[in-house]
């Protein structure tokens, strides 16, 4: 790991959880007694980088914001849960029960900060402590999640490192078809199956990039439409074109992460890391 060059841990220094995405490690050994380790797991990685402060952000029932623009929104998860055996569902329930009891022993640990509300996901709570780092004192952050939508987030003062792959995306060892800038552009075009998010048919990965390098962002391409050209995945994008805008409402996470959360969480949010609870 690359750790801050700082001497020791320092509250300016700040390590983000993704605290559901974490869990996973646990329900993939079939473990569904994990609180210890979790928090042993959380302690080792802010020593590793030197982060004197520690965000877990908690999903809590999905994001209702989402939810309003896509119905649809991870509706294919639920449906793989109604897939499962008896035996299958009963080990998630443990599981899901034993990543309570991690919650609670975070929002109790005097170095670990809990936020999770009610319809709000993960993704925005992390987001918006980004947009505001400086803000809040910190000099750094390091994002620990196995999800590349967190890729989003990574600039400058962000590194994002996976407890799946144990490997760190900084601007240094970015290795997307695209520039760091360009990558919500990307994701817009191309969509995320795992989110039950369409992207323009026909336009995967090369495509998206050849795009994004000819016309620029992905907004560029919805106003240069309809685009020249014969080829099926040209007349694509002209036909799904208000894909393009939809899709930045759904997965710009900086940019929307505040009506995602919510006035009065992110309120919330300002006054405990202000206050430095």
């Amino acid at each position: 790991m690359v750790a801050f060059t700082t001497e020791g841990p320092s509250k300016h220094n700040v390590m983000i959880l993704d605290a559901m995405n974490v869990a996973f490690r646990w329900k993939h050994s079939g473990s569904t007694k994990f609180v210890d380790d979790y928090i042993t797991t959380v302690l080792s990685l802010a020593k590793s980088y030197e982060a004197g402060t520690i965000i877990a952000a908690a999903d809590w029932g999905g994001s209702t914001y989402r939810k309003e623009i896509l119905p649809e929104y991870k509706a294919n998860r639920k449906e793989l849960v109604e897939k499962q055996t008896t035996e299958e569902k009963e080990q998630a329930r443990k599981f899901f029960d034993e990543y309570e009891r991690v919650l609670e022993a975070m929002d109790k640990h005097p170095r670990i900060q809990l936020f999770r509300y009610q319809g709000v996901e993960a993704d925005d709570i992390a987001a918006y402590i980004v947009s505001r780092l400086h803000d809040y004192g910190f000099n750094q952050a390091w994002l620990i999640s196995s999800d590349r939508d967190w890729d989003l987030l990574v600039g400058p003062y962000v590194s994002r490192f996976s407890t799946v792959t144990r490997k760190e995306t900084t601007l240094d060892t970015w290795d997307y078809p695209v520039a760091p800038e360009d990558y919500i552009s990307y994701k817009v075009l191309t969509g995320d199956s795992g989110d039950n998010i369409s992207g323009i048919p026909g336009v995967g990965p090369k495509r998206a990039a050849a795009l994004i390098e000819q016309y620029g962002c992905a907004l560029d391409i919805y106003d240069a439409c309809p685009l020249p050209g014969k080829q099926k995945f040209i007349q694509s994008v002209n036909e799904h074109r208000e894909v393009i805008p939809r899709n930045y409402e759904l997965m710009d996470l900086l940019t929307y992460c505040q009506e995602a959360i919510g006035h009065n969480n992110v309120q919330d949010i300002g006054r405990r890391l202000m206050k430095g609870e």
